[in-house]
């Protein structure tokens, strides 16, 4: 929660306001020097995207730059929302956001980061220096503001004795959403829960995805932080927030989780129908049905309680839970099977590299590195191939009761059996490689790819391989 002293100021031109329901929407110009204490506080938690430098944040600074009179008319501005207030003179209202997870800047991201950047251009110019170069996204952005605030401040300070010069002169259009009345609980609560809603809503000429929103609703904060104690270097690398800059997608993770996921009981949604486990082979080609499952499988009531007045889910199965600390194991795994496979085909009497995907992927990838941990390695393997053995694993997981409640577990440490077993596996698998014609797409779509590969992994357990 929010220290509730911080507050900031918008100082609306032109305001209007509607009230329908429990909700009072302001609509009017700011000034863009105006926006700087809005962007000291507020931030970008409560919008289910993150932004990032590109063409649309260098068209709006152009917009500015070539006319900025129009500019509040060729942009839809930036959407905020506070569920706490206090109504001033001079058409100015001091908001008090209680709680950053939901309230801020719920859109115009993009709009913000790029008039961000242009005033932090011109501050710095002023100064005699040059912004860095580079994609930025708006946690760098936020960095460089917050390094160079005192330039702001110094440039603002010469605008205010030269307003003839004035860079920042220019509208913004904003919206401000509040409740009706922040002294009625009740009116707070509807305003809270609706927020999450109007945000897919306002996103809806660039499709809200499923991770997105997924992320909005809590639904990865317990695979995060599993992974966050187990890994903290590869929990930085993934991009649990859209365009939040990292370079592992959260669906990859999530693919993954369905390999554990899948032996956790029966659970069923608001409709009492039953969720079912993802197919193995969509872990290699329907990542986007992997996620969209695993939405599902969070919103049960099954698995998830809402705790609070907003729209956030809380993990309360212990089952589902155990199964996430299978899943932030495997990451590790899955790169020991991709490291060794190449070697381990060849010791089965395989030509791996004559293999004309392998040949083609090893050829124009200049950089080797296992595909989580970033290690470099010998060769590079379609992903098609390595899928279906990280699928095997599942012959060594079980589903049992621990302590009166159901745990999904490792019958044996997983690595240790793969340093002994996996290269008698793969002898096993690796007959599916040539019946798919050497295809990776073939191979990691083929349901009987997965089937061989548990079957060699339940054998080497049973150890009749």
């Amino acid at each position: 929660m929010l220290n509730k002293k911080e507050s900031v100021i918008i100082k609306f031109d032109f305001p209007s306001e509607q009230t329908v329901g429990q909700i009072t929407k302001m609509v009017g110009f700011v000034k863009a020097k105006y926006l700087i204490p809005i962007i000291d506080i507020l931030d970008l938690k409560a919008n289910p995207r993150s932004s990032k430098t590109g063409p649309v944040t260098s068209a709006i600074q152009e917009s500015i730059e070539r006319d900025p009179a129009l500019f509040p008319f060729k942009t839809k501005g930036i959407l905020l929302a506070s569920s706490q207030y206090e109504r001033l003179e001079r058409s100015r209202i001091k908001v008090m956001p209680d709680d950053f997870d939901i309230e801020g800047i719920l859109d115009g991201g993009h709009n913000t980061l790029a008039i961000g950047l242009y005033i932090l251009k011109q501050s710095m110019a002023y100064s005699g220096r040059d912004i860095p170069k580079g994609e930025k996204t708006w946690d760098r952005f936020k960095e460089l503001w917050r390094e160079n605030r005192s330039a702001i401040d110094a440039y603002l300070a010469a605008l205010r004795e030269d307003p003839s010069c004035d860079s920042l002169d220019f509208y913004v259009p904003v919206e401000l959403l509040i409740p009706r009345d922040a002294e009625d609980f009740a009116c707070v609560e509807v305003f809270k829960n609706n927020l999450l809603e109007i945000c897919e809503a306002r996103n809806n000429n660039v499709e809200l995805n499923i991770s997105a929103k997924a992320n909005q609703k809590g639904f990865f904060d317990a695979l995060k932080s599993l992974m966050e104690r187990r890994n903290p270097a590869l929990c930085e690398r993934i991009e649990w927030k859209t365009n939040d800059g990292g370079d592992i997608k959260a669906q990859d993770l999530i693919a993954l989780a369905w390999i554990p996921l899948s032996l956790v009981s029966p659970v069923k949604d608001e409709a009492g129908k039953v969720i079912e486990p993802v197919a193995a082979n969509k872990i290699y080609s329907a990542k986007g049905s992997c996620l969209k499952q695993f939405e599902k499988l969070m919103a049960s009531p099954d698995v998830t309680a809402k705790t609070s007045a907003d729209y956030k889910r809380e993990l309360k199965n212990e089952e589902v839970n155990s199964a996430f600390r299978i899943a932030v194991e495997l990451p590790e795994l899955y790169d020991y099977i991709y490291e060794k496979f190449p070697a381990l085909y060849n010791a089965a009497d395989g030509k791996y590299r004559r293999i004309t995907a392998v040949k083609k992927l090893n050829e124009t990838r200049r950089e080797k590195r296992a595909p989580f941990s970033g290690k470099d390695i010998d060769m590079l393997s379609p992903e098609g191939y390595i899928v279906p053995l990280v699928y095997g694993l599942q012959a060594l997981m079980v589903n049992k009761t621990v302590n009166g409640h159901k745990e999904i577990t490792w019958a044996q440490p997983p690595m240790a059996f793969l340093r002994s077993n996996l290269g008698k596996i793969v002898k096993y698998y690796s007959g599916i490689i040539s019946i798919c014609d050497y295809d990776p797409q073939k191979v990691g779509k083929n349901a009987q790819s997965y089937e061989q590969a548990l079957a060699g992994f339940k054998m080497a357990v049973a150890g009749i391989l």
